[in-house]
């Protein structure tokens, strides 16, 4: 059977790597596949965790009748697959939005937004070598030219003009090491599959 797995993944691998030559039926035949495969294995560790876990085994094993509500609200959103009774999923979407927003709105402003506002405007003052201050002035000074850029209330010439350009200067680099980053992942995957063709499927070495 690991015999049987691994050749089937590496024909597959391979039928994925045919694209690079052009689309073709072998790679859609792969492409639907994995779609279809994600899907069906998605909806059942999704059924099993939110349905049964959650809502059959402590109401109607356990006797939580207060969950009962949220189970028929997840249930109203599968009328939507039908156009009569699509209009009666809004409740259940007008329910979450607000219920979720209530409570993630909070824990993001604390986490995200008034978190790294102290430390842009501490953390100048907070350092203890020569290197943690160079680097909190440089993250202070490249958060205020980027707002500066942002600031549309003003014509942008004189020094509003210069540092907006500073401002676009660390926009740059900001993007340009997040998509480093994401192509640094994507090629740790394609290493990932050839490791897997050369060293598990053809055993050409040894990892």
């Amino acid at each position: 059977m690991d015999t049987i797995s691994t050749w089937i993944a590496a024909l597959l691998t391979l039928a994925i790597f045919s694209f690079l030559y052009r689309e073709n039926p072998i790679y859609r035949f792969a492409e639907h596949l994995l779609v279809g495969v994600s899907a069906g294995y998605y909806l059942v560790q999704y059924f099993y965790s939110a349905v049964y876990k959650k809502l059959w085994v402590p109401v109607f094993q356990e006797g939580q009748w207060a969950l009962l509500p949220g189970g028929i609200l997840g249930l109203l959103l599968l009328l939507r697959l039908h156009r009569r009774t699509a209009w009666l999923s809004r409740y259940a979407i007008a329910f979450y939005v607000a219920a979720w927003s209530g409570y993630l709105i909070p824990s993001i402003l604390q986490a995200q937004v008034l978190t790294q506002m102290r430390g842009t405007v501490v953390g100048p003052y907070e350092g203890t070598g020569m290197w943690d201050y160079l680097s909190s002035w440089m993250l202070l000074a490249g958060v205020v030219s980027i707002l500066v850029y942002f600031y549309f209330s003003q014509e942008h010439k004189g020094v509003i003009r210069g540092v907006s350009k500073i401002g676009i200067t660390f926009l740059m680099i900001g993007f340009g090491a997040s998509f480093g980053y994401t192509i640094m992942g994507r090629i740790t995957l394609l290493v990932g599959r050839f490791q897997f063709l050369f060293y598990d499927w053809l055993h050409l070495g040894t990892r």
